[in-house]
């Protein structure tokens, strides 16, 4: 079996795979290899698993950067995210950090909001690219909190982090495991996660939903994806597997040193979920005026 992941070595999606890949080898009794597909925020690796042999032997292990999010944002894409895919199973999430630089005067969401509101256009927000997920949940905060401020998008996260550490930015929503220690080295304050409960690595940190914006959640998603086709009774299989995987204590504890927290639903409650965050996704995108090339 291979499990494609569209991004290379090393990163969040690929360290995840790899942690659930042995498992779904031992209850499968099938071998797992885990593939690198990179490019293109991983719509490459999502259109070759949507085009692959329906039999269950070629799955995507995708974050919902390629399911939810690019969908809305007007390019071409080498697939449908709402009708070429058989979603086998939600894996897991991770919460993104709101971070900022630490002369800024805002120790909390709130102060934050008010001091964006106090200076209207004045203050920066960073993002590791335009449509990216940072992104989407910079657009989100602006939206919920009705703020005007400037948003700056960089070539990745790494530069984004650089530019705000050295104060050139004002804040920004950054991967968990990344920007934590950032934050514990002093270099940056943390503001709220952007999930609707607490981190189990940070359990101290507040949430965006429960001190500032009720309803606000812009976590990062995991799930496991098999070509639309695949038969039922494959997808039921896999689907238990995975479940089972995400359950295995090990499992458990690897997730939680990259800043994820395993899940698991019933199946159709994963299909529907999809669906609403495409759509939730989308109008975010079309109310910020988000154009991607």
């Amino acid at each position: 079996m291979r499990l494609v992941v569209g991004y290379p070595p090393g990163g969040p999606n690929d360290l995840l795979a790899r942690i659930v890949a042995p498992k779904l080898a031992a209850l499968l009794k099938q071998a797992v290899i885990v593939e690198n597909r990179p490019g293109s925020n991983s719509e490459i690796a999502a259109g070759l698993v949507a085009k692959a042999n329906p039999d269950g032997y070629t799955l995507l292990f995708a974050s919902s950067g390629a399911i939810s999010i690019s969908p809305g944002l007007g390019r071409q894409l080498p697939y449908d995210a709402r009708t070429d895919f058989a979603p086998v199973s939600i894996v897991g999430s991770g919460p993104m950090l709101l971070v900022v630089k630490p002369d800024l005067p805002a120790s909390s969401p709130a102060e934050l909001i008010a001091l964006a509101k106090a200076r209207p256009g004045k203050l920066n927000g960073a993002s590791a690219g335009s449509g990216s997920s940072p992104h989407l949940a910079l657009e989100l905060f602006r939206a919920m909190a009705k703020l005007d401020f400037v948003h700056v998008p960089y070539r990745g996260a790494g530069p984004a982090f650089a530019d705000l550490v050295a104060g050139q930015v004002d804040f920004y929503f950054g991967g968990l495991p990344t920007a934590l220690p950032q934050v514990r080295a002093g270099k940056l304050r943390a503001l709220a996660v952007t999930s609707t409960t607490r981190s189990g690595i940070a359990p101290e940190i507040p949430t965006l939903n429960e001190v500032a914006l009720p309803g606000y959640d812009a976590s990062i998603w995991y799930g496991i994806f098999a070509p639309v086709g695949t038969p039922p009774g494959v997808v039921a299989r896999l689907h238990a597997a995975v479940t089972e995987a995400t359950r295995d204590p090990d499992v458990r504890r690897h997730f939680a040193t990259h800043g994820a927290d395993p899940l698991e639903s019933p199946r159709d409650d994963f299909v529907r979920f999809i669906a609403q965050d495409i759509d939730k996704w989308t109008r975010v995108v079309r109310d910020a005026g988000i154009k991607v090339e």
